[in-house]
């Protein structure tokens, strides 16, 4: 059932790794194949992730409402599991905490990023433990293109797996890869 009085149609989606944000297959499938309602492809993601991202997908054929979650004028909290390949030594953490607030300058910007929270996690949880030597929480309020993965290298470090956890107040909360549901009213009224 729709919870819109307007009519248009809004989703949340598990995104899983090989497959792409666009209303286009290319190399890989559209996570719109995961949506299963009709005129799926008249849909659109409101903030994309990378291939090889997965995590918390916004879909919706509402460009206004789309528009109140990606556009940089709102600020709208975005928060990223990161797993790196580099370990975060104690001794540095506060520094790239303090970096990180302050905003960084990344490769080909004129501006430094907008200041982002960064919370190193003790436990990890969804990649193989050999990968990667730190996993951290990053809360983002912009959305420049491959922004995570730039700020970490510019601060000397490799994004190895990256996991999109929440948007504003949206989880994934249940959630299983590849699984979907309708947004709740709440949901939906948080962005328009």
């Amino acid at each position: 059932q729709q919870l819109s009085a307007r009519g248009s149609r809004y989703y949340i989606l598990h995104k899983i790794v090989d497959t792409i944000c666009s209303n286009v297959d290319e190399v890989y499938p559209s996570v719109l194949h995961s949506i299963e309602v009709d005129k799926a492809f008249d849909l659109h993601i409101a903030g994309r992730l990378d291939a090889d991202t997965t995590g918390l997908v916004l879909i919706t054929d509402d460009g206004r409402w789309s528009h109140n979650v990606i556009s940089p004028k709102k600020q709208c909290q975005k928060t990223y599991r990161v797993w790196l390949r580099s370990e975060i030594e104690d001794d540095k953490l506060s520094t790239l905490v303090a970096r990180f607030d302050s905003g960084l300058q990344l490769q080909g910007e004129d501006s430094l990023t907008r200041p982002a929270i960064l919370t190193r996690v003790e436990q990890a949880d969804l990649v193989d433990e050999m990968a990667y030597k730190s996993e951290v929480l990053l809360t983002i309020t912009e959305g420049k293109y491959h922004q995570v993965k730039r700020m970490f290298a510019a601060v000397g470090n490799r994004v190895v797996g990256l996991h999109r956890e929440q948007i504003g107040d949206i989880t994934l909360g249940d959630l299983a890869p590849g699984e979907w549901r309708d947004l709740t009213e709440n949901e939906i009224a948080q962005f328009s």
